[in-house]
């Protein structure tokens, strides 16, 4: 790349410590992966006078584990893992994407009905991304984009969120003068994910990536009531630590389906489309007949769901009043009590007997910090990564203990990003 635009991205030293942290020299680092990122653009597309860096974060689902689906309530982050693009606007309807590891798309624009053959592909988030965008009377435009992702697919850290917000960005810097706001860019990528994509999803993993910072979001009224929480866990002592065990989620579809399916099929037992308006007690008084009503194969496992639900609910409730007075030890409590609810009762810890790193990954955990800091499950479950808040003096031990099973980085060591998509202009 030019001279000049790396001396320009050395000045933004400051504006990556607020997007990455500044633990490790992550700076430094950043700054070496945007250069390559304009490289592999300029490689790929030739060198053009405007070219935009857009980033969109992963998140860490801290507590709600599988409510936002049944409108329920979550805590949850932006984490310093992001989708990142190069991207230059066309003067045509066509998209040309390089994406690091996949292969080359190009679509046109001018089409963007459903496709069923496209279903679980890139072209499908682009597309419906754009239809959506399209019909909530948005502008649109061809892109040439170098991309560039450390969230990892599979890694529980949810990819495509933050590539589906990124998408959104560009969009929005490109074409709509940075206008769309985060509440619609969530339910826009949301959209593509359901119906283009095909996999069914709640709106926490677009929230997240799309607010930023750490907030609880209500979800039980269409506009998602949230609130955002200022707090510092590396100054009371401790580290959120991911742990990635290996497990994919690709082909785990049915798994996650399956949790909605089953909590939506206990609601409508009672007239209803979502468990947030059926109250507990209705729901708990009722479960001799429900036993007998419901038709699912797993009838008893839907029930057990359904408590997960409202017990989750109320657990976020306690987690938040647990941050907010400085209660790190009933937050821990919390944490540990979300996790337990979610193996027994919601059952995502693994999806087959014969592949358990998650499970596993707890059992460790739990012996490493028990009493002193806390373990779960993290985001859809089934496979890919635990949650974990780790006591600082015991971090390197915790780490080393992980990666001896599950292989060197792991252990990841997360910061909670206080954006959601950011965009950066270089002259």
């Amino acid at each position: 790349m030019n001279e000049s635009k790396y001396r320009q991205l050395q000045q933004l030293s400051d504006r990556f410590a607020v997007l990455y942290g500044s633990r490790d020299s992550i700076v430094e680092k950043q700054t070496a992966r945007y250069a390559h990122l304009l490289e592999t653009f300029a490689d790929r597309f030739g060198e053009r006078k405007q070219v935009l860096l857009v980033s969109a974060p992963g998140r860490t689902e801290i507590s709600g584990n599988h409510t936002d689906h049944n409108r329920g309530k979550v805590l949850t982050a932006s984490v310093n893992l992001d989708a990142l693009a190069a991207v230059s606007p066309r003067d045509d309807m066509t998209v040309h994407i390089h994406s690091e590891g996949y292969p080359p798309l190009t679509m046109d624009l001018k089409e963007l009905a459903l496709v069923e053959a496209e279903k679980n592909t890139t072209a499908s988030l682009v597309r419906g991304i754009a239809h959506w965008l399209s019909e909530h009377g948005y502008a649109l435009g061809g892109f040439d984009a170098a991309v560039q992702s450390t969230v990892f697919s599979g890694s529980g850290l949810s990819s495509s969120a933050a590539f589906e917000i990124m998408l959104c960005g560009i969009f929005s810097a490109l074409y709509n003068n940075w206008a769309i706001d985060a509440v619609t860019r969530a339910k826009c990528a949301q959209y593509a994910e359901n119906v283009y994509f095909g996999k069914p999803s709640g709106l926490l993993d677009q929230m997240s990536s799309s607010m930023g910072g750490l907030v609880a979001i209500d979800f039980q009224d269409e506009e998602p009531k949230i609130d955002a929480i200022a707090y510092d866990f590396a100054k009371k002592g401790f580290a959120l630590v991911v742990v990635n065990t290996g497990g994919s989620h690709g082909d785990l579809t049915h798994c996650y389906s399956a949790i909605p399916n089953e909590m939506h099929a206990v609601a409508q037992y009672f007239g209803k489309a979502n468990l947030r308006d059926v109250p507990q007690d209705t729901f708990f008084q009722s479960i001799p007949a429900l036993r007998k009503a419901l038709t699912l194969e797993y009838r008893d496992r839907a029930i057990l769901r359904a408590q997960h639900f409202y017990e989750e609910n109320k657990r976020v409730d306690n987690i938040v009043q647990a941050l907010r007075q400085d209660d790190m030890q009933s937050f821990l409590q919390g944490i540990i009590a979300s996790g337990q609810s979610s193996m027994m009762y919601l059952q995502n810890i693994y999806a087959t007997p014969d592949r358990q790193e998650i499970t596993l990954a707890l059992m460790m955990a739990e012996q490493l910090l028990r009493g002193k800091g806390a373990w779960r499950v993290h985001g859809g479950g089934f496979a890919g990564t635990t949650l974990n808040f780790v006591p600082l003096p015991l971090l390197t031990e915790f780490k080393q203990e992980m990666e001896a099973v599950f292989g060197s980085g792991s252990a990841a060591v997360l910061d909670i990003r206080p954006e959601g998509p950011a965009v950066i202009r270089l002259d």
